[in-house]
């Protein structure tokens, strides 16, 4: 099958987002194992998605992973001119939920297998398809940890998220988390008989935003945009009515964090803040929804070398956005980000990819798979 065809056939499932998965896996399962892969399903906690890793090759010989995820953003926001689950070509742009993010490499990775699978690979390829990587990369810690039971040690690690198939050495971690923060109701008239959550939660607030104005003090890094560590508020709901006092109150907050900073300790004090409410009454829960560590791959790393050479373009050295590299890089494994489509046409309505994207992606992969002989 060419990338297209194959395009048409992933973006045709809706693989949403923190949703079943199975349709999607057993289409690839199939494929892949009809070109002789060996192929694991890998069943995350959730139960009803999983992840999907294939070997093309020796595995007990150390290889390389090319890694993607199989999810997408919902497509329910206006301004789509056509069915977002099925793919519309137009000149050489190819319209269609997760086209560029990040169907689109899956698809030219797995139009490359037939002829991977015709090469007498001495390295192996291997490919580490992942669920719920929008939801904070959360599939993928899982097939990471399974790693030494599915193959030898990688060498590297590409995650094709869309780069303009040009190589990115690093990118910033993130955390995220969501605090909700209960009172007691009542009448307005009667301040002094409730607890009103949203003048609690305000307390948060404050130390959210004199943590974020802290941040762009420093450490810097300059490679990034802004080059510090950023903090900020990202969702607030609370009240029913302007003559009831609120007795609850959500925030959700979000930390992206510089290469060395631990993402999860930029939230430390709002957790803090926040769990000293219960001195006045309320009562607090903090719930984690995401964290993933930044990306930092040295200047002079072979794997930047080899994807320059590969792609004929020179690495960049940083985007803001994160992925799953970092958890890769964290693993021991060193990884990079090179994958075809752009990340400014992501999460849009009429999200889109260049048939010659895919191509240029296809022909990268066959050829690592020609240095693997």
């Amino acid at each position: 099958m060419q990338a297209i065809e194959i395009l048409e056939r992933l973006v045709g499932f809706p693989s949403v987002v923190g949703t079943p998965n199975g349709e999607i896996v057993a289409w690839i399962r199939h494929y892949l194992q009809s070109h002789g892969a060996v192929v694991m399903e890998l069943p995350g906690p959730e139960g009803d998605r999983s992840n999907l890793f294939a070997t093309i090759g020796p595995k007990e010989t150390p290889g390389y992973i090319l890694s993607g995820h199989m999810d997408v953003v919902p497509a329910a926001e206006g301004g789509w001119t056509s069915d977002p689950f099925r793919l519309r070509a137009e000149a050489d742009r190819l319209y269609g939920r997760g086209a560029t993010d990040m169907k689109g490499f899956l698809a030219a990775v797995l139009a490359a297998v037939p002829a991977l699978a015709e090469t007498p690979l001495r390295r192996p390829i291997h490919l580490a398809f992942s669920y719920d990587e929008e939801a904070g990369c959360r599939g993928v810690p899982h097939m990471i940890a399974r790693l030494p039971e599915l193959c030898a040690t990688p060498l590297c690690a590409i995650i094709g998220e869309p780069s303009g198939m040009r190589a990115i050495r690093a990118h910033k971690g993130k955390a995220a988390a969501r605090l909700t923060v209960r009172g007691r109701s009542g009448h307005s008239s009667r301040p002094d008989q409730g607890l009103n959550a949203i003048h609690a939660i305000t307390d948060v607030l404050a130390c959210a935003r004199a943590e974020a104005e802290r941040l762009t003090r420093g450490p810097y890094e300059p490679v990034f945009e802004p080059p510090y560590s950023s903090l900020q508020v990202g969702t607030l709901k609370g009240g029913q009515a302007v003559n009831i006092i609120p007795d609850s109150c959500e925030a959700e907050f979000e930390a992206r964090a510089i290469s060395g900073v631990d993402p999860i300790t930029l939230l430390a004090p709002l957790r803090a803040t926040a769990e000293a409410l219960s001195r006045r009454g309320f009562q607090m829960e903090w719930r984690e929804l995401s964290a993933y560590p930044a990306l930092s791959l040295a200047a002079d790393a072979p794997l930047a070398a080899l994807l320059g050479e590969l792609t004929g373009i020179e690495p960049l050295a940083a985007v803001s956005y994160g992925t799953e590299a970092g958890l890769f890089q964290r693993a021991g494994i060193d990884a990079i980000i090179c994958g075809p489509g752009d990340i400014g046409r992501a999460h849009k309505p009429d999200e889109f990819i260049f048939a010659g994207e895919l191509l240029a992606c296809q022909a990268m992969v066959e050829a690592l798979g020609r240095r693997c002989v």
